[in-house]
């Protein structure tokens, strides 16, 4: 059953020829039985043909409903000049105007109505029942107009409501879209901080390893014990590397077991003084103070602060120079914290700090930006006036609206 269903789906104007014969059948019984009453008008060829004519219109409504309209129209007019009373096939007008006000162009619904409603009129005019009272007259038209009237209701409520079925699927789809958008745009800002992320780890702990395996590969002759000293920290700087882009990476696995402890707590201002140190270790003077009175502060802002002076430090490594010093300062005030980063080096080259990297570098000091921009906070990177680099950066404690 739920196949024939769907082929009858498939093939309407089969459904509609089917209901055509059938329409064209009662026609043929129903004229003969006509012509032969005292009171009909017309003649049995005549009959035939337009019930043959509307039938078709039954047939064809759905595949061309406007040109099938104007078929029924000329019918209808035919009948009235031929004066061929009433007959069975005339259902084929209510089937038709239904039709055009569910299917059909909107001129094609407008004319329909209008027809639908001159008909009953223009019917009643053309064989009016003299025996009859006028107001029994007027009461046969107005019943006579409640069918075509309605099939025009039908139609068009139809209409109205594939309109408004169309519309809510548009917008579910649209919604769908922009769900996907908001999708892409998460994913994407995520990346963009895994990336971030990675490029502070990397850079500033592969700087540390880089300095310290030169440092034990030239004194690894003369003074061992310094050059296990420095694989020492090249080992303990490897291990924090890889503890922390483990917690980065942790992001992109889903579904896996994760173990307890894999994964390190972000840093925050506290470990600034064990940064300071691994980078003194590494042969880099670092002059470090705070000021203030030290308390907790959001962990954006904790965390902010520790990435700017990790780059800021690795800055200093990669392009200060060999003899390069640096300081960084603490200073916590009452509404924000302060960053100020400086070092007495060559500096870094143009194209590093103006215009986020001209030359495709400069990542780091763009993540800086990114970064005290998400917190709410300003920062100031270019060189000293008297030689050297210097980073200084306000962050907020509330945070950014």
């Amino acid at each position: 059953m739920q196949r024939l269903y769907d082929f009858l789906r498939r093939h309407p104007t089969w459904v509609d020829s089917f209901w055509a014969v059938v329409l064209f059948g009662l026609s043929c019984v129903s004229l003969p039985n006509l012509d032969e009453a005292s009171d009909h008008h017309g003649s049995l060829p005549v009959g035939l043909t337009i019930s043959a004519v509307l039938s078709v219109v039954v047939a064809l409504r759905r595949r061309m409903p406007e040109k099938m309209l104007l078929v029924a129209a000329a019918a209808a007019v035919a009948q009235l000049v031929l004066d061929e009373q009433q007959m069975v096939a005339d259902f084929a007008l209510l089937v038709i105007i239904y039709t055009v006000a569910a299917d059909g162009a909107r001129w094609a619904s407008r004319v329909g109505l209008i027809g639908g409603l001159c008909a009953a009129s223009l019917s009643q005019i053309r064989w009016a029942d003299h025996q009859a009272s006028a107001l029994a007259n007027v009461a046969i038209t107005v019943f006579q107009t409640v069918p075509f009237a309605l099939a025009w209701v039908l139609g068009d409520s139809l209409r109205t409501r594939r309109a408004y079925l169309a519309q809510l699927e548009e917008r579910a789809a649209r919604l769908e879209k922009e769900r996907e958008a908001q999708a892409k745009v998460a994913v994407a800002a995520e990346r963009a901080r895994i990336a971030r992320e990675l490029h502070d780890v990397v850079a500033h702990n592969v700087s540390v390893m880089v300095v310290q395996a030169d440092g034990a590969a030239y004194v690894l002759d003369t003074a061992p014990d310094q050059a296990k000293k420095a694989l020492e920290t090249i080992s303990g700087t490897g291990r924090q590397a890889l503890a922390e882009m483990r917690r980065l990476l942790g992001v992109l696995r889903t579904g896996e077991h994760k173990e307890v402890g894999e994964y390190v707590p972000q840093p925050d201002v506290e470990q600034i003084d064990d940064l300071v140190e691994q980078c003194r270790s590494s042969g880099l003077p670092v002059d470090f103070k705070v000021e203030g009175t030290p308390r907790p502060l959001p962990s954006g802002v904790e965390l902010t602060a520790y990435r700017i002076v990790q780059e800021a430090l690795t800055n200093t490594r990669k392009h200060g120079g060999p003899n390069a010093g640096a300081s960084v300062r603490l200073v916590y005030f009452d509404d924000g914290l302060g960053l100020l980063v400086e070092d007495d080096g060559k500096g870094a080259p143009h194209e590093l700090y103006e215009e986020g990297g001209a030359d495709g570098q400069g990542h780091g000091l763009i993540g800086m930006r990114e970064r005290v921009g998400m917190v709410g906070g300003t920062l100031d990177a270019g060189p000293r006036p008297g030689g050297g680099f210097r980073i200084s950066a306000l962050l907020p404690l509330k945070p950014a609206h």
